[in-house]
């Protein structure tokens, strides 16, 4: 193919996202009104699909056993490579749409819809792919498992923030659900004959807040107590805390669970107490940086004059289910920034922000840089394949 059509179907691709505006918008603002938990976004699955049926694309719903997953595809002369924009779309409890993944949903959407447009003129694959349950439930995690990205070549999504940035690391995350177990016993009149399940809980916190500053930097342990006794006059017999730990050292996960877990182990032990500790989720992968694929996304960033922020030299890392991605196909998370750096997320400001013009202006940036990177990236196989190379050495 000449570099003049190559051009004018790369110009069609910014063209279509933009012929869609309005339609994208809306999808993005409605989403964003009806914040649906983890597994439970069945409106916001009907509305994203309905969109991608409309502009051809063929759309499996209810995938890997998930009610509210959905894979949609758009073959073009071959079925590789195959490159897929991720929509993440559930909400948090409380706080809706504060991490703005009506933003995301809609951004996957729009970059389907820019690479559909010219997919049939080239070799390779569009895929859009719903991806329920980032906030705790690990839906691609389960959508791994069943093999949806198996015969995946490279996937994509953009994530509104407070910093424009081409991409970042991640923690790898897991929870600990910690039961202990005492001996209920009146409080006043006959302590003595109890077992205090709700003082080995607490003596939980402080072993693991003695634990910290003999531990990483990077990592991060942070606990609720989800059950305390039922009354001041009983002894509790039964008491429960769930913890979470992060750490960006993927291969230090499992060594930090065990640290955790004896802390409470010797608290149990202190008090008399028994304590039954289990893993309350699914492991979130660290994120595995692909540079050349980086590379390519910050010079799409440029031409569409986004101005890249300063990664901060420590702290400021979340986690997600995206890292899992990042760990089984070449990947990448770049990031838009709707409010100033000084807002977080998770926070009533980034609920607001979601639908700013800010973030409108997000949606429409992020499907363009996911769909003309996925153009550079079937029209261009060098390119491609130096991606490939970048993540099977990171795999070693």
């Amino acid at each position: 193919m000449s570099p003049e059509k190559l051009e004018g179907l790369r110009e069609k691709v910014s063209e279509t996202i933009e012929r869609n505006e309005r339609r994208l918008i809306a999808l993005s603002h409605r989403i964003h009104q009806n914040p649906e938990l983890g597994f439970q976004e069945f409106k916001a699955a009907k509305w994203l699909t309905a969109e991608l049926e409309r502009a051809g694309f063929k759309v499996n719903r209810g995938v890997a056993g998930l009610e509210t997953a959905f894979v949609a595809r758009l073959r073009g002369k071959t079925s590789r490579p195959t490159i897929v924009a991720v929509a993440e779309y559930d909400a948090l409890a409380g706080l809706g749409h504060a991490c703005g993944h009506n933003i995301i949903a809609a951004c996957a959407v729009g970059a389907g819809l820019g690479l559909g447009s010219v997919i049939k003129e080239l070799k390779g694959t569009a895929v859009v792919m719903g991806t329920p349950a980032e906030e705790g439930g690990g839906g691609k995690i389960i959508m791994i498992r069943k093999g949806y990205f198996r015969n995946v070549d490279v996937a994509m999504m953009m994530h509104p923030s407070n910093k424009t940035l081409v991409g970042r690391k991640s923690l790898a995350i897991t929870g600990l659900r910690m039961v202990f177990h005492g001996k209920a016993a009146h409080a006043a009149a006959s302590p003595e004959k109890g077992i205090n399940a709700l003082n080995a809980c607490i003596k939980t916190f402080s072993a693991i807040d003695a634990l910290r500053q003999h531990l990483p930097e990077d990592v991060r342990i942070h606990g609720i107590i989800t059950d305390g006794g039922q009354a001041p006059n009983i002894v509790p017999e039964r008491a429960e805390a769930l913890f979470y730990v992060r750490t960006l050292e993927q291969d230090f996960l499992e060594e930090l669970m065990d640290k955790v877990s004896e802390c409470a182990r010797g608290a149990a032990l202190s008090t008399g107490a028994k304590v039954e500790i289990k893993e309350w989720r699914l492991r979130y992968d660290a994120r595995r940086i692909n540079e050349p694929l980086l590379a390519y996304i910050r010079k799409n960033m440029k031409d569409l004059s986004l101005r890249l922020g300063e990664l901060p030299e420590r702290g400021g890392l979340g986690s997600s289910d995206f890292g899992n991605v990042t760990q089984t196909v070449p990947a990448a998370h770049p990031s838009i920034a709707i409010l100033p750096a000084r807002f977080a997320g998770h926070s009533r400001q980034f609920e607001r922000a979601a639908i700013s013009p800010r973030g409108d202006r997000a949606v429409m940036l992020g499907a363009k840089l996911l769909a003309l990177t996925a153009f550079d990236l079937i029209t261009r196989p060098e390119l491609l394949a130096e991606v490939k190379r970048a993540h099977k050495r990171a795999a070693t």
